[in-house]
């Protein structure tokens, strides 16, 4: 970790921009219903959060352990212990690392004793989409689902609401190689994704048509077979209540323009998250989301 170079940023320096030092930080973990149905299952994701992230979000509601580091610092042995809990005592679908970037080889050390034991379950990797491809490859063995955000369609964006340059270029890349390395989403019962890919678009206040933009990329680049996961659920929290035009929710109009172009592009699986409002059917896909559903920031 003194010259890391996990995430685009290339830090090459410990601790660097994200803060995590030479220890895993876990600021939780547990079974987990929050995620697309295919992660959760009836026994809930066997979700690990982890402290710091390789961006700073103004609206991210994680701020307390993305921006602030909150958490524990455990060995890669207490790691093995968790996702053993996890995965015999919960008895989760899968092991979901949230954000987990910063602290990628500590993760695949704590997770190579599990096979040996004869526990094997997928790894969901819960990414904001800033990654590396190299990194991505290198640890392709913790990426059994991916499970990633297509956060911007513009760097000037980027930068101002995650302090992320060069996001699009590097979200674009990592999602065309998880959808060329995984490809659609599989299970092997309903609610229990295996392999796969779900891409998910946060549409963002006064940010409508960067959802829209990054819709008509992954049906050219990638396909419109993909399962996409389109979410109303935005809240101006932390710094984003002070930014504008992030200091606000998002207006139904916008909402509706994403949702219609998902349809006109031909997108077919995944889900639609209601409207707040619940003043018009949004549920093109055919299953919706509840509010509330998944990882903002």
């Amino acid at each position: 970790m003194s010259g890391c170079s996990l995430c685009p940023r290339q830090c090459k320096a410990k601790p660097g921009f994200c803060g995590a030092g030479d220890a895993v930080r876990v600021f939780r973990w547990g079974p987990h219903f929050g995620e697309e149905p295919p992660i959760c299952g009836p026994q809930g994701s066997g979700a690990v959060f982890f402290s710091r992230c390789t961006m700073k979000c103004l609206y991210c509601q994680n701020s307390p352990w993305s921006w602030q580091g909150e958490g524990e610092d455990i060995s890669a042995a207490r790691l093995t212990e968790i996702f053993r809990e996890l995965a015999l005592k919960d008895k989760c679908h899968n092991f979901n690392l949230v954000s987990p970037t910063p602290y990628l080889p500590f993760i695949r050390e704590a997770a190579r004793p599990l096979a040996a034991e004869g526990i094997h379950l997928p790894f969901v990797w819960n990414s904001s989409g800033f990654e590396s491809v190299t990194t991505l490859r290198e640890y392709r063995s913790l990426c059994d689902v991916a499970l990633v955000d297509l956060r911007y369609a513009s760097d000037q964006t980027a930068r101002t609401a995650s302090a992320a340059p060069g996001y699009v270029a590097a979200s674009r890349a990592a999602v065309k190689y998880l959808w060329e390395t995984l490809g659609p989403l599989d299970s092997e019962e309903p609610g229990k994704a295996t392999r796969g890919v779900i891409v998910r678009l946060l549409v963002l206040p006064g940010h409508a048509d960067e959802a829209i933009e990054n819709l008509a990329w992954l049906a050219t680049n990638c396909s419109s077979d993909v399962h996409i996961s389109v979410m109303s659920q935005y809240t101006p929290v932390y710094k984003a209540c002070h930014t504008p035009p992030f200091d606000r929710v998002v207006t139904e109009e916008e909402y509706a323009a994403v949702t219609e172009a998902a349809a006109d592009f031909g997108f077919g699986n995944g889900w639609i998250q209601g409207f707040e409002s619940r003043a018009a059917d949004l549920d093109l896909l055919g299953e919706s989301m509840p509010a509330g559903h998944g990882r903002v920031g």
